[in-house]
């Protein structure tokens, strides 16, 4: 069974880790979302994987529905965790990003949105080996 929590230890917070994950990272899209993923990143404890989660104030000038869907985007890492582990493996780091203008109707859009960037990753993933 998942462990279905976003505790602190997954949190990407760090500067110095974003910092690394701008300037070595992978970008993949997928409709409106955006991630940048950075695979295998040494300084992580085994099996652990570091997400963060930002929208842009250019798409929403509003704080409230700029956190509105950074929760949608941090519920649908939590729910769908085991997907993303498959998709982009362990000891990663990433960030999530939203890059559109409209507010999504529901949170089932957002979490079909997410399960096609993980799918997308797997079937290129499956593809290369």
């Amino acid at each position: 069974m998942s462990d279905f929590k976003y505790p602190k230890q997954e949190k990407l917070k760090k500067d110095t880790e974003i910092t690394l994950l701008f300037a070595k990272g992978k970008w993949r899209s997928s409709g409106n979302l955006r991630i940048i993923i950075l695979k295998n990143y040494a300084d992580l404890p085994a099996e652990n994987v570091k997400l963060g989660v930002s929208v842009s104030k250019r798409y929403f000038k509003k704080a409230v529905y700029r956190n509105r869907v950074k929760r949608l985007l941090r519920e649908c890492y939590r729910l769908n965790k085991d997907l993303f582990r498959e998709s982009f493996g362990d000891k990663t780091i990433a960030m999530l990003f939203w890059v559109s203008n409209e507010l999504p109707e529901k949170f089932q859009d957002v979490e079909a949105e997410f399960i096609k960037l993980c799918q997308s990753q797997s079937q290129k993933k499956s593809q290369s080996v």
